[in-house]
């Protein structure tokens, strides 16, 4: 029987492609339905997915460590710089929820809470002498091996086909 981590991984990931599903296949309304009203509505929704994308691209796992240094750090306190950056980068652009589609924002907390999972499952199967350069490979080394892990990249494309519809 599965262990509750991989329950728990499990159970984001079909929460994710439901989602992401709805974004792509789900929607019976036409497109025109979407679009705003006004030009200064439709800039801000744009605004709004672009910034996003960004966000997504900043929580990526792989550019996330590549722009944190790991000398130095233990990989309790790596663990701790990832988990953190990636709070503090999804609460600075916590608003942006009310241009977007709630499936969109929906995806993009779902890829949140995956990233964290991915870092505390691996940071919790390290000795406690671990060092952050032995997270950082942990964690890469199971992107690479887990195809699902690289769930940034599916984000981005839904946010970019949400933002092509208002265009």
């Amino acid at each position: 029987m599965p262990d509750s981590n991989t329950l728990y991984t499990i159970l984001i990931s079909v929460l994710i492609a439901g989602v992401l599903y709805y974004l792509f296949f789900g929607r019976s309304k036409p497109a025109s339905a979407d679009k705003p009203t006004n030009n200064a509505s439709a800039s801000l929704q744009l605004q709004a997915y672009e910034r996003l994308t960004l966000l997504v691209d900043r929580i990526a796992i792989p550019n996330l460590i590549s722009r944190t240094s790991t000398e130095g750090l233990t990989a309790r306190e790596m663990q701790l710089v990832l988990t953190r950056t990636i709070r503090d980068e999804f609460d600075y652009n916590i608003t942006q929820q009310i241009y977007i589609t709630p499936e969109a924002w929906n995806a993009v907390k779902q890829l949140k809470e995956k990233n964290l999972l991915i870092i505390n499952q691996a940071g919790s199967k390290l000795p406690a002498n671990a060092s952050g350069l032995d997270l950082s490979r942990t964690i890469l080394d199971f992107m690479v091996n887990d195809n699902k892990a690289n769930l940034h990249e599916v984000v981005s494309e839904a946010l970019s086909f949400e933002a092509k519809k208002l265009l």
